[in-house]
C-alpha cells in the first residue's frame, strides 16, 4: 500500500469506497464507528475522495462530551496537563526510565540547576554581609566580582567586560547587547556604592 502526498491518499489498496451507493476506489481512510476514541483508532473506513470530504465536513470531534469537557479540550494548555513518564511516581517501573537514571557526564542539567541555586546563595551572602544592598549584590554577581572588590578591580573588570561584549569587538554582532547593557547598569550601581572604597 503506497501513500501519496495528496490528502492522505493510499493508492492501490484494492478497496472500494464504503459509502453504500459508491463503487469508486477507497483510497482515503476515515475513523470507523466502534472502537475509535482516546485509546487509538479502531477500524478504518475506506472512502473515495468525494465521500471522505463529506465525512470530514460532518465529523464532530466533540460528540459525546459535556460543555465543560469541550471547553477544557479547547483550552490553550490542554495538551500540557499530562505528566511526563520520567517524572511520574511510578517511573522506573515496567521498563520506564527514572529521571535519576539519566547519565549527565558533562553536568549539563545539574550544573545549570546548581548555578541558579549558587547565584541566589551568593547574592544572599553578599547582601547579608551588611556592606552591600540586594541590588549591589546582584550587580556584583553580574560583574562576576566577590566581596573583596575595590574601585580599581571594579574599573578593570568593567573595562574587560565592555570590550568582550561590545558589538565593535564582535564583528558588529549585536547578540551580546543585552549582556552589555546589564554590565553597564551593574557598573553604574556599583560605582555609586559606599561599600567600594
Amino acid at each position: 500500500m503506497r501513500q501519496t502526498k495528496f490528502h492522505g491518499r493510499y493508492e492501490d489498496t484494492g478497496r472500494v469506497c464504503e459509502h453504500p451507493t459508491c463503487r469508486e476506489a477507497g483510497e482515503f481512510r476515515a475513523p470507523g464507528g466502534a472502537g475509535h476514541g482516546f485509546d487509538g483508532p479502531g477500524r478504518w473506513r475506506w472512502m473515495c475522495l468525494e465521500h471522505v470530504r463529506e465525512f470530514n465536513a460532518g465529523y464532530d470531534w466533540f460528540e459525546g462530551m459535556t460543555a465543560e469537557e469541550i471547553l477544557d479540550a479547547q483550552g490553550p494548555a490542554s495538551g500540557w496537563r499530562t505528566e511526563s513518564p520520567s517524572f511520574r511516581p511510578t517511573a522506573g517501573v515496567d521498563g520506564m526510565p527514572r529521571w535519576a537514571d539519566y547519565d549527565d557526564p558533562l553536568e549539563a542539567i545539574s550544573a545549570r540547576a546548581n548555578g541558579f541555586k549558587n547565584k541566589a546563595r551568593r547574592q544572599a551572602e553578599m547582601a547579608m554581609d551588611g556592606r552591600f544592598s540586594r541590588d549591589e549584590a546582584e550587580a556584583l554577581d553580574t560583574m562576576g566580582l566577590g566581596l573583596d572588590v575595590d574601585r580599581k578591580v571594579l574599573r578593570r573588570r568593567y573595562s574587560e567586560l565592555v570590550r568582550r561584549y561590545h558589538p565593535d569587538r564582535n564583528g558588529g554582532d549585536r547578540g551580546y547587547e543585552t549582556r552589555l547593557n546589564k554590565v553597564v547598569e551593574a557598573y553604574q550601581t556599583l560605582r555609586k556604592s559606599r561599600a567600594i572604597a
